[in-house]
């Protein structure tokens, strides 16, 4: 009799239901992306597009650059919720902001904030862990950003795919930073190629690994 693998016990045996696999890949996507934004806040090789904006804000405007990212996250829920006729956004993309922000902390407090490997490397792994990380959160219906939430909608909505929305409001996102002040490095060009353009040939590669995908993307 031939023993289930790994995968069969995680996403298909059958005492595993639906809401655990959602879990499963969610929280993971969260642990891998938490490490992986740490790599590349540790690289000291530039921030990420909606970083860039925070911080022109900040120069230009004297905005907290806290303040910058949830503005940014209520705009977009705001549009989502008008797209659904002002439908109540899920209230699960407050968690994945609240939770991812708080083990970043914690994995720049367990490194001390200094550098594990040399600055390209930890760009390099930083990009490819969140473009992976950001995958699975999508792939698992829960959780999803309000950026994203906003491509996946428009995407829906037109002949488009995902990665055209999600690649131009993160390129709009570095512009729109830029023209404020905001500092652009070669790692925010890396980070917005990965996660920018490359979340959903990931989801793709991913789901012919066995990987369940409970969203639209495909």
């Amino acid at each position: 009799m031939n023993q289930p693998n790994i995968k069969t016990l995680l996403f298909t045996g059958p005492r595993i239901g639906v809401v655990y696999t959602k879990a499963t890949i969610y929280l993971s996507g969260c642990a891998l992306f938490s490490v992986g934004a740490t790599l590349f806040i540790l690289s000291h090789l530039g921030t990420d597009p909606l970083d860039v904006l925070a911080v022109g804000m900040k120069n230009t405007f004297g905005l907290l650059i806290g303040t910058t990212q949830s503005l940014f996250a209520v705009v977009c829920l705001v549009v989502w919720s008008a797209l659904h006729k002002f439908k109540f956004p899920p209230l699960s993309t407050f968690l994945t902001f609240f939770l991812c922000g708080y083990l970043i902390d914690g994995c720049l407090w367990l490194t001390d904030n200094t550098s594990i490997f040399t600055p390209y490397a930890e760009m390099t792994a930083g990009v490819v862990l969140c473009t992976i990380s950001s995958s699975l959160i999508i792939m698992s219906g829960f959780g999803i950003r309000a950026m994203d939430l906003l491509a996946i909608t428009f995407s829906e909505r037109t002949s488009l795919p995902f990665w055209f929305y999600k690649g131009i409001s993160e390129a709009l996102l570095l512009i729109s930073g830029w023209l404020l002040g905001g500092v652009v490095g070669v790692g925010t060009i890396a980070f917005l190629l990965g996660v920018g353009w490359l979340i959903q040939p990931t989801i793709r590669l991913l789901s012919k690994l066995g990987i369940p995908n409970f969203s639209s993307v495909k």
